[in-house]
């Protein structure tokens, strides 16, 4: 997890076990097991995924009760894990684009996610084929109009608290709120209900890195088993639903999807970033003498001019047709430049 997500939940005493050790399939067995899954899904007819922290730790995003997550080191007095970065610089992973690829192909249904790095959604999962069950550190939502703005910035708070920005539409303008849970918030009546109805259609729910360990997160994939549905866990670790699957897998995530891709015989899509923004010139106030012209060059987000851009770090500014002006480097934000200049 973004380690400055997890400074600012709340303190929770009961988190879980934390620190388990991490188990790992011999080769063989490991081999056997992905050509299992991977007929599991070839005969599936309603796949539906749960994804865990273990999702995205191949992404640098570290987990939180793993043996070097966040919670873990924390109780052990340690510092955070040197393999964490800010949400908005990690990218997602084989599993996410080996799950965008199963969505296009007609065989994933439904992505259930207790992330809240947004990958799911950065890779190319469709919005209305995902639940995010703690939400989401790029999505605000309007408490009025229930509009949704998806960010290319973390956004500032957690809790479901509101945010410095409001609603677009004309006749509502509410103040929009955060949509990341703390601990002790509930889980969204929208998106569990939703995750809930997904399961019960299921007939193969596959959980990817996660724990199980929190409910009522961690009972949601049993729904399955109500209609006759198989649950699939592929985890490093022992989880309290081991007993409820049908097949258990210690390996690591990429490694397993990667091997039931080439199984299927899919191709694992690149991931393509693509990062915009807005450049406006302005022109102001004619000058008394004509010679002269005052502008103002702003570099800024399609969010807002107030908004931050976490992907630019600097920028300069030429005139390739004014060699006598010199270059301008704007190494802070706002990305502000204000000239005079001989016409």
């Amino acid at each position: 997890m973004s380690i400055g997500y997890a400074q600012k939940l709340s303190d929770k005493k009961d988190v879980g076990t934390l620190g388990m050790p991490e188990l790992f399939d011999p080769p063989y067995n490991l081999q056997q097991k992905v050509e299992q899954l991977a007929v599991i899904i070839q005969k599936s007819k309603y796949l539906v995924v749960f994804t865990g922290a273990g999702t995205s730790t191949s992404c640098g995003v570290p987990d939180f009760r793993g043996p070097k997550g966040i919670w873990t080191l924390q109780r052990q007095g340690k510092g955070v894990p040197e393999a964490s970065l800010p949400f908005d610089r990690a990218m997602p992973s084989l599993t996410h684009m080996a799950l965008v690829e199963l969505e296009k192909a007609g065989i994933l249904k439904f992505v259930i996610s207790q992330n809240v790095d947004g990958l799911h959604l950065k890779s190319g999962i469709p919005r209305e084929k995902l639940a995010e069950l703690h939400g989401n550190s790029f999505r605000e939502v309007c408490p009025s109009c229930g509009m949704e703005y998806l960010r290319d910035f973390e956004v500032e708070t957690i809790g479901l608290k509101n945010t410095p920005r409001r609603c677009v539409e004309e006749k509502c303008k509410a103040r929009l709120r955060d949509t990341v849970l703390d601990c002790e918030d509930e889980l969204p009546g929208k998106e569990m209900n939703l995750a809930e109805q997904q399961c019960e259609m299921a007939d193969m729910i596959l959980c990817l890195g996660t724990s199980l360990q929190i409910t009522p997160a961690c009972d949601i994939p049993l729904r399955a088993l109500r209609n006759g549905g198989k649950v699939v866990i592929v985890n490093l670790q022992q989880t309290p639903k081991d007993k409820d699957a049908s097949l258990v897998i210690h390996g690591l995530v990429d490694e397993v999807i990667s091997g039931v891709m080439s199984y299927l015989y899919l191709r694992i899509p690149p991931f393509v970033r693509v990062d915009v923004f807005q450049i406006v010139f302005t022109r102001c106030t004619r000058l008394s003498d004509k010679r002269f012209m005052k502008w103002r060059l702003r570099v800024a987000s399609i969010h807002g001019q107030n908004a931050p851009l976490p992907f630019v770090r600097s920028v300069e500014v030429s005139f390739p047709g004014r060699p006598e002006l010199k270059v301008a480097t704007l190494s802070k934000q706002p990305f502000l430049l204000k000239s005079l200049l001989i016409r």
